[in-house]
């Protein structure tokens, strides 16, 4: 991720994530795999991930960089035909899925690049004030929606319960796993291992006849638990200022796309994030495009290049 931050442009990245996403959809399509959802007991399409939210989180994703592609790198109509076909694979496998994580995600954070977007045509000055408004209006609505019951009708509008289909369950389960190693946790990847009596224990009460690949379906519950809370702090650090960088990037810096695009990115780990556990783990796209985020914070070294005087020579 470091290197790609040096050598890869965001504009690149996107078109990148299009064309990889497209055909890894496509052979999801030809998989055509389908798996039982062990925490709310439905049949789902799952192509060739291991579950729906994994389809689901690609498939957001790509919905998400053909929009800011041809929002701010489109180059005409041929921009909008070749973006047109993984638009609608995309919408297809996200609604097959039925990830509400995704489902529920991907207009939150569209609705937020937009805003960044027509930031532009403002004054810095006036988009100090209106992210200021914005940031109050956020921690009042967050309020008013878990105290007057609005939450449970959302969670409702996707066939949720308030328990989130078991995962309250889990997280109980984890934070109980805390308490036993609270500063540094029982160590990284350490507690998902076959032959670790918790683990058995969950694998067991979820029917994971594989003994493998589940988690605590909380990124920050489960970095408590493998981490503790030195390693979850340093996780929540890297989030918290990686989005806060690109925002206020837009909000008090000259305005570009690429904090636009990559503020998206962010907001979208981060919603995920409560429910998911997609960057904690090497080699997964959360991880990649997270820490590609942060290191597209730090300056480049500026290094100059100094010319050797000659002397003239002397004259014969």
């Amino acid at each position: 991720a470091y290197i790609a931050a040096r050598t890869v442009s965001v504009r690149a990245l996107t078109i990148g994530a299009l064309v990889g996403i497209f055909f890894i959809l496509l052979y999801s399509l030809r998989v055509g795999n389908y798996s039982d959802d062990v925490l709310d007991g439905t049949y789902n399409f799952v192509g060739a991930f291991a579950s729906k939210n994994q389809l689901g989180f690609v498939a957001s994703l790509g919905i998400y960089f053909s929009v800011v592609f041809l929002a701010f790198y489109r180059r005409g109509r041929l921009s909008l035909m070749l973006t047109a076909p993984l638009i609608l694979l995309s919408a297809y496998l996200l609604f097959v899925s039925h990830s509400a994580t995704s489902m529920a995600s991907i207009p939150a954070v569209l609705a937020l690049v937009t805003l960044l977007a027509m930031s532009k045509i403002l004054s810095r000055r006036y988009r100090r004030v209106i992210f200021l408004i914005g940031a109050g209006l956020l921690v009042v609505t967050a309020f008013v929606a878990l105290n007057l019951g609005l939450m449970d009708f959302v969670l409702g509008l996707f066939g949720k319960d308030s328990t989130l289909t078991g995962r309250t369950y889990l997280w109980e389960q984890g934070w109980n796993a805390v308490q036993k190693s609270p500063i540094l946790g029982v160590g990284y990847a350490a507690y998902w291992v076959q032959g670790f009596a918790e683990a058995e224990r969950l694998w067991n009460e979820f029917y994971i006849t594989t003994r493998t690949g589940f988690h605590f379906h909380n990124t920050y519950i489960e970095a408590l638990v493998e981490l503790g809370f030195v390693g979850a702090t340093l996780v929540s650090l890297i989030v918290l200022r990686t989005l806060y960088g690109h925002v206020s990037a837009v909000v008090f810096k000259t305005w570009r796309a690429e904090p636009v695009i990559l503020a998206g990115v962010m907001v979208l780990l981060l919603i995920r994030s409560f429910v998911e556990v997609e960057i904690l783990n090497p080699y997964f796209t959360g991880s990649f495009l997270m820490y590609y985020s942060f290191f597209k914070l730090a300056r480049l070294p500026v290094t100059t290049r100094t010319r050797r005087s000659q002397a003239p020579a002397d004259a014969a």
